[in-house]
């Protein structure tokens, strides 16, 4: 079930008016496209595909289908076109922005039964995914092809889903996030027709040809249509990988590392940095003991002559900021525990303070403006009294505060609500953005406005209206 709190007590209220119900007969048409099993509107599971991992309050649909192919996508899709009724695309649940929650009602596209892997080539670096492949299945299936797909959000997320909200996490300093690592989508259109964002069938590398729809495509949270295919860039696998901690004096000496380390052109495959309470916090959480100082992950990929090489220039620039430390982890058991670690930063935030919620914030900016904005989050945390352990793809400037917070207490909630308006502000003041890989969803669509300015907007907007003139595709995020 979920325990998320109702709307009265969450300072970001639905303000969406009741819909109409669905039109009569409408369900039945939509068995008669997938049949009766694939269509439900059990509370339960209704209830089930209204919320993420976020804390929106649960928005339910008002009824949930899961197609077997394409065909049956386009043919929902239009059906729900001429009825008039709103369309929300539903991947893992994983998000952390509301994505997936029917504000408006309507038909939710449960895309998880849709999981072809189709079209690997290794000598293009390429493969295409279905909506129901995740990025461990994927990898999993590139398992002894020397080829891997390193983008890592930390949930098992949906690959068409991270492509829909522009997903990255601790290898995007290395490797991109989504949005260099998708050649081509296959979208279904609100009216039901399909769309190859770079052509039928093409991969190529790169392409200079006309406006780049696919770009278009990834980042747009399913408000423009449903990511039905994607065809993904791979990666060689590393020959070498090496990993290991360094803890710091200060945030200061900690960005100030990362910069000299990507000035000195090492190639770090990862560098997350943790706060003093999310260090303490992990290291007491996965049982490893980390001292509660500011502390940096690295990693590096490469030959294993080349990263011996690395590890000296690397050693060198953690001594010269004072950082202490660094054994190095090479075997694969080391290097897992110690990304596990990592990856588990959420749950060991959530353990400070049983019995709460959390709130993850994700703004980006310039990492020559990392250590101010840190420094000026922590001091608001402290100002505020709020619990919010700091983790960040330093190497890309991003960082999230954990939000640890009762959603039941009003006055709680409220405090969490203005701190992240303020740190949605104070990232934007930097040059930087209010969300750098999670999305706009529900709760950033005032910041995205300020972020992009009103050419900005009006120029969504009109694109909006381009694809989706009755605002039936998840209606209510974004703008």
């Amino acid at each position: 079930g979920h325990s998320g709190p109702d709307a009265a007590t969450w300072p970001w209220p639905s303000l969406f008016p009741p819909q109409p119900s669905l039109p009569p007969d409408f369900v039945e048409a939509l068995r008669a496209v997938v049949g009766a099993p694939n269509v439900s509107t059990a509370t339960a599971v209704r209830e089930q595909h209204g919320h993420d991992e976020s804390m929106h309050p649960c928005a339910p649909p008002d009824v949930v289908v899961w197609p077997q192919a394409v065909g049956q996508v386009q043919e929902l899709a239009a059906l729900c076109h001429r009825c008039r009724v709103p369309m929300v695309p539903f991947g893992t649940g994983t998000g952390l922005e509301g994505g997936v929650n029917a504000v408006q009602g309507g038909v939710c596209f449960d895309l998880s039964r849709m999981d072809a892997i189709a079209e690997l080539s290794l000598e293009d670096f390429s493969v295409t995914v279905e909506p129901g492949v995740t990025r461990k299945a994927l990898n999993k299936h590139l398992r002894g092809t020397g080829l891997w797909f390193p983008v890592d959000p930390g949930a098992d997320a949906s690959l068409c889903g991270m492509a829909a909200t522009g997903a990255s996490g601790t290898n995007a300093v290395r490797y991109g996030t989504m949005r260099p690592n998708v050649l081509n989508l296959r979208v279904v259109l609100p009216d039901g027709r399909l769309l190859h964002t770079a052509g039928p069938g093409r991969q190529p590398r790169k392409r200079a040809a006309g406006y780049d729809l696919t770009s278009l495509f990834v980042g747009s949270e399913g408000t423009l249509g449903f990511l039905t295919q994607a065809t993904l860039r791979l990666h060689p696998l590393p020959e070498a990988t090496a990993a290991t901690v360094a803890s710091f004096p200060s945030v200061g000496a900690a960005v100030a590392c990362t910069v000299q380390v990507l000035q000195a052109a090492v190639p770090v495959a990862r560098i997350e940095f943790l706060d003093e309470v999310m260090a303490d916090a992990c290291g007491r959480f996965s049982g490893m003991g980390l001292p509660a100082a500011a502390t940096l992950l690295l990693e590096l990929h490469g030959s294993r002559h080349s990263l011996a090489e690395q590890q000296q220039q690397m050693e060198e620039i953690v001594r010269h900021n004072g950082g202490s430390g660094l054994a190095w982890a090479q075997g694969l058991e080391e290097r897992e525990q110690l990304w596990s670690m990592r990856h588990n930063a959420w749950y060991a935030a959530l353990a400070l303070r049983p019995g709460c919620q959390g709130y993850s914030t994700d703004v980006c900016v310039p990492i020559s403006r990392l250590p101010d904005v840190v420094v000026e989050t922590k001091q608001d945390l402290q100002a505020s009294s709020i619990t919010g352990p700091m983790v960040g793809h330093v190497g890309d400037g991003n960082f999230h505060c954990l939000l640890i917070f009762n959603s039941q207490d009003p006055e709680e909630a409220q405090r969490i609500h203005a701190f992240t308006q303020r740190l949605g502000r104070r990232a934007l003041a930097a040059g930087g953005t209010c969300t750098g890989e999670h999305g706009v969803g529900l709760g950033k669509r005032a910041l995205l406005q300020e972020e992009l300015g009103q050419e900005g907007l009006d120029t969504l907007r009109s694109i909006k209206a381009a694809l989706d003139p009755h605002n039936l595709m998840n209606p209510g995020k974004v703008l």
